[in-house]
């Protein structure tokens, strides 16, 4: 069996090398190629287009920034729809939106493939580790095909219906996220100024029930003044954009989620953007640098 992956990012790379120690033979693209490097000198193939990598591969995973960048992967003019798909399976781990994974599985199926929508959440540690949660939409069939090899990389993996379920599944995580990120956020503002400990404050609070994984992970990041993206600011703008949209459609309010779409959208402005999401405390704490105590 044959793997193509196309999108070798932050993550992407990382769970590809995952694929390497169960020994999948990856067909890998990326736009900016030199970034597939590292990965081709691991023992990848790099070809040039998404149509090459579909033609050469068995089953295809797609891992890019933006659903503008799944529907030119699938649908452009050297993308993955541009060549046979007849039996192959077609995975995407994009954080993308619902309609476009039932668009995407729609023209799998008329031409003879199979389609899965497949974000996952775990961030760079998570991909790296090969501990991420996998969260599936789609046909059970093409499901068990793949599942041998999202265990390569992740660790929890479910299967939630229908095509477009997996995407809604991940909004659902983005929603919980945007709550843990700005309360890790504001909890750190608030302890600073009330003259504790940090490091100590994460500790107790880890033990407790204000424990969760942005602030066990993203905490101490913050007090390294470390803010390299794991997960990059403009891509949860995305998510929550998505989530926000998603949920109008269904006729639900979420003012909490809405609010942190709105700090993010002031993070971005403010050109931090290509940070991680851990930088939310720079609205409060300049440079992301902790204020020195009076």
């Amino acid at each position: 069996m044959k793997i193509g992956f196309i999108g070798t990012g932050v993550m992407g790379a990382s769970i590809i090398k995952n694929m390497f120690k169960k020994n999948y033979e990856v067909n890998v693209y990326n736009r900016t190629k030199s970034r597939t490097d590292e990965l081709v000198e691991l023992g990848a193939t790099w070809l040039d287009t998404p149509q090459k990598i579909t033609e050469a591969s068995d089953i295809i995973f797609t891992m890019v920034g933006f659903p503008q960048d799944v529907e030119e992967v699938y649908y452009g003019e050297h993308g993955i729809f541009k060549t046979d798909v007849a039996g192959k399976i077609l995975v995407d781990l994009t954080t993308s939106t619902p309609t476009l994974a039932v668009k995407i599985a729609k023209t799998a199926q008329e031409k003879g493939g199979q389609a899965l929508d497949a974000p996952v959440s775990g961030g760079d540690l998570g991909a790296k580790n090969g501990t991420l949660t996998i969260m599936v939409g789609g046909e059970k069939e093409a499901y068990e095909q793949v599942l041998p090899i999202f265990e390569s990389f992740g660790k929890t993996f479910m299967l939630h219906g229908s095509s477009g379920k997996g995407q809604h599944t991940k909004m659902a995580n983005q929603i919980m996220i945007a709550g843990t990120m700005t309360g890790m956020t504001e909890m750190l503002v608030y302890a600073q100024s009330a003259g504790l400990d940090l490091n100590k404050v994460i500790e107790t609070l880890g033990g407790g029930s204000a424990a969760n994984w942005s602030m066990l992970n993203y905490g101490p990041r913050i007090l390294r003044e470390d803010y390299t993206a794991g997960f990059f600011v403009k891509h949860f703008i995305k998510d929550l954009k998505i989530a926000l949209d998603e949920a109008d459609k269904l006729s639900v309010k979420l003012p909490a989620t809405d609010l942190a779409k709105s700090l993010y959208l002031q993070l971005a402005e403010k050109g931090y953007e290509n940070d991680g999401t851990q930088a939310l405390i720079k609205l409060w704490w300049d440079q992301g640098k902790k204020p020195k105590k009076n």
